[in-house]
């Protein structure tokens, strides 16, 4: 059985990674070990809307998305940041190819349950993981944009994390890696916690241990894990070799499970 891997990773992350990480990547895609990467870009989008003078606001953590809104975010999601992370993946000497989930119809979707509210906002309704296996079968690593398309041919933004999620989950892959700016998640003395659960994390935020900025990112690798993904590991990009170890070793970062 191959091994294949879903990796996700924030824009901003992503661009200020050492090349050492992409040189990893070339080493894993020379081993015959499959990645999919599906990235975000929230800071990119904020600051291009910032740029055009276009107001932004988010609810419960998601970007309200007006169909003007919807241009930016494909625009830099499907555009810029996509092209960047392809361009550093082929400088590194792997082969990489950069899709949007409205490519093929890549990732269908419909609108989120408050969608009046927050605008064009997707849920994932399919992966057509056919387009994914075709790319990886001719020796590229796909690097896929969070839009969603619907059968009427509407766009909708939706959320990097569920995007990774819901493509790990139809292509059978039971473990993803997040990679951060941080070593893994951490207890009350600093230190990296090996392996933990859901309920172990719920109970964490709860007590006030898992505090501020680290909230959305555990929550983030938490939404990951629904349909096929039984576990996620969270991993600092910075440190060299992080995919080679966590894909083919483990004992680095923190691995999240259901239970």
């Amino acid at each position: 059985m191959e091994q294949r891997f879903v990796m996700k990773c924030g824009g901003s992350t992503l661009a200020a990674l050492p090349a050492s990480f992409f040189e990893d990547l070339r080493h894993l895609q020379e081993r015959g070990v499959k990645a999919v990467i599906v990235h975000g870009g929230g800071p990119a989008i904020s600051e291009t809307l910032g740029k055009l003078g276009i107001a932004s606001e988010f609810v419960n953590g998601l970007r309200k998305t007006s169909e003007e809104v919807l241009d930016v975010v494909e625009m830099v999601l499907a555009g810029r940041i996509n092209k960047e992370i392809v361009r550093r993946i082929q400088q590194s000497g792997a082969k990489s190819l950069g899709l949007s989930g409205v490519d093929g119809e890549l990732i269908k979707a419909q609108p989120v349950a408050n969608a009046d509210e927050i605008g064009f906002v997707g849920d994932v309704t399919d992966v057509n993981a056919e387009i994914i296996e075709g790319v990886m079968g001719m020796g590229y690593i796909p690097v896929i944009a969070p839009i969603g398309i619907d059968a009427a041919g509407q766009r909708y933004n939706i959320n990097a994390d569920t995007a990774a999620g819901a493509v790990a989950s139809h292509l059978g892959v039971e473990r993803m890696i997040v990679v951060t700016d941080v070593p893994g998640i951490m207890n009350g003395q600093k230190q990296v916690l090996p392996t933990v659960t859901v309920e172990e994390i719920e109970a964490m935020i709860a007590s006030g241990e898992i505090y501020g900025g680290m909230i959305p990112k555990v929550r983030a690798a938490i939404a990951c894990i629904h349909g096929q993904v039984k576990e996620v590991v969270i991993v600092n990009g910075d440190v060299p070799g992080v995919l080679s170890k966590a894909v083919l070793e483990g004992g680095i970062g923190t691995r999240i499970v259901q239970a």
